[in-house]
């Protein structure tokens, strides 16, 4: 039986008044909660929704979004969250990879759909649900199975369908370095793993109010959605147009009394930097906790000191391992240049930092680092090749087989027994908590007819997103195109926190010896450089 399920159907059950999901003026308590999810799924079933379908979900952050996967999981279907601000180039790849056979929508989405439908390369058109009683009036797109309104007459008893922890919770894509995003699998199980864990930790109960700040379609609102409703706590959505806006952000905690906040730590640093957290604010607060990319001391120090009543957690893990695999909670305000370990595992998961012939590295030297355990994903989907280049097979120290993930990341193990990240050993990056392939980036550029080569590397940036993204790029011979142009149509096949916040312009791309673009002399060149990056063909910045 699907733990995820039952837990969550049993704090209906016996607190069916308890406000379980919070957003703006709307608000849903658990026997609501419970009661439009089965309606939910009974319909889906009556569709043709079975084990292992994949039901697609456009709509922005409600409370209907989150009625939406708890009852794919009650179909022993899985879910795939596709960003609605797309761009729709983007999802329409997603679509024709996971082959959704429903896709549930609500919302101003509209017009994205219609272009990820006209683009998408599908075999068979999904069938669409609006979770809202007005269909939007639009003669481009399929028309619409069903409503909100047809939900109301499906039974509000759970479905007699049995979802299990080893069947798919949902499919997450994340950047692919070959320019197609890759759909990480997640099972109920993976998501049990650690939010057991997580609930025992961090003492999450009925009193709690968590936030839920990261979209849907990002793997940390799982721990926000799953970590809230499986211990009976209130999970509150917090507005996307906070997100820039810290004093904002900083008044939602506040006026949502919450207990527990989490985010990206570019979100706390953007907090911080504008002041927007006072000296023993936030008196309800217990925890923050933050994941996605390495924080500032300077940032976390600032909060232990104006916060000394809240404890801080580090957590780290990449989407194929479930949410976090390790953790480490600062014990008190140190030094402004301190170094905040990544800590030790969760419980059921372990780190592994190995040589390049896999056998542990001693306490103290520089290794790849290398996760096992209960969170770790199925795979990639429809992707052998992929899956098999990442997830090894391995022998335990028994002898016994197992599966690891190469994180990619550069680690070392301290003689504190704590692991320590170093960055990563390739061209991924994090920025905004992101997690991002320069290659992607790349492949879209150079899909732009006026670029004749490019190049896009990656520069620490004291900017509240952590990395600067910068591209480098050439023209073929006589043509001029302004940046504005360039990023215009970059914005057409990219996410927004994927476009480069620094451009240049050269007649030619540096070459190191074996003819390869200088990747090492452009970001030199992007360091050397201040301010935003014009158009040069000198190479200069101006």
């Amino acid at each position: 039986m699907n733990w995820l399920l039952q837990s969550i159907g049993a704090h209906a059950k016996t607190s069916p008044s308890a406000t379980a999901v919070r957003f703006k003026s709307e608000s849903l308590d658990y026997g609501e909660l419970e009661a439009a999810s089965n309606r939910l799924a009974h319909l889906l079933i009556d569709m043709g929704c079975r084990r292992g379908a994949r039901v697609a979900l456009l709509m922005p952050k409600q409370p209907m979004a989150i009625v939406g996967m708890l009852a794919v999981l009650k179909t022993g279907g899985a879910y795939v969250p596709l960003d609605p601000a797309g761009p729709a180039s983007r999802l329409a790849r997603m679509m024709e990879s996971s082959d959704c056979q429903i896709l549930l929508a609500a919302g101003p989405v509209g017009s994205m759909l219609q272009d990820v439908l006209s683009s998408a390369r599908l075999e068979r058109m999904p069938a669409i649900g609006w979770l809202q009683d007005d269909i939007p009036e639009t003669q481009s797109l399929p028309a619409a199975v069903f409503s909100l309104k047809d939900t109301h007459s499906s039974p509000g008893t759970p479905p007699t369908c049995v979802s299990a922890d080893a069947d798919l919770a949902h499919i997450l894509f994340t950047s692919g370095s070959t320019g197609k995003p890759k759909g990480v699998m997640i099972s109920c199980g993976n998501v049990a793993a650690f939010i057991r864990w997580a609930i025992r930790y961090f003492g999450i109960g009925p009193d709690d109010r968590v936030s839920q700040h990261s979209p849907l379609h990002f793997d940390l609102s799982t721990f926000d959605i799953y970590g809230a409703l499986c211990s009976g706590a209130e999970v509150n959505l917090v507005p996307s147009e906070f997100n820039l806006l810290p004093h904002k952000l900083a008044q939602f905690i506040r006026d949502s009394h919450l207990t527990q906040w989490f985010s990206v730590p570019s979100v706390l640093n953007l907090m911080s930097s504008y002041g927007a957290v006072g000296q023993n604010d936030f008196s309800e607060l217990r925890r923050v906790m933050w994941c996605g990319e390495a924080i500032p001391a300077a940032t976390l120090m600032k909060w232990m000191r104006h916060l000394p009543h809240v404890q801080f957690t580090n957590l780290y893990g990449p989407t194929e391992a479930t949410i976090a695999s390790s953790y480490y909670t600062v014990p008190r305000p140190t030094g402004e240049h301190a170094v905040v370990p990544i800590g030790r595992p969760c419980e059921g998961e372990e780190l592994l930092v190995l040589d390049k012939e896999l056998q542990p590295c001693p306490p103290g030297e520089t290794g790849d680092l290398y996760i096992l355990g209960a969170g770790l994903s199925p795979g990639y989907w429809r992707d052998q090749e992929k899956t098999e280049s990442a997830f090894l097979h391995y022998k335990t120290e028994a002898g016994l087989p197992d599966r690891m993930y190469k994180t990619g990341d550069i680690a070392r193990l301290g003689t504190d027994g704590l692991v320590y990240f170093l960055g990563r050993a390739d061209t991924q990056i994090k920025s905004r908590g992101y997690r991002i392939e320069l290659g992607e980036i790349e492949a879209a550029a150079n899909a732009i007819g006026c670029v004749a080569e490019c190049a896009v590397v990656a520069i620490p940036s004291n900017g509240f997103e952590g990395t600067s993204i910068c591209c480098a790029f050439s023209m073929p011979p006589g043509l001029e195109v302004p940046i504005s142009d360039l990023i215009r149509q970059l914005r057409s096949l990219l996410p927004a926190y994927m476009i480069p916040g620094r451009w240049q312009a050269l007649k030619e791309l540096p070459k190191n010896a074996n003819g390869k673009i200088d990747r090492p002399a452009l970001r030199q060149l992007f360091l050397d450089s201040e301010g935003a990056i014009t158009r040069s063909d000198t190479g200069v910045s101006t």
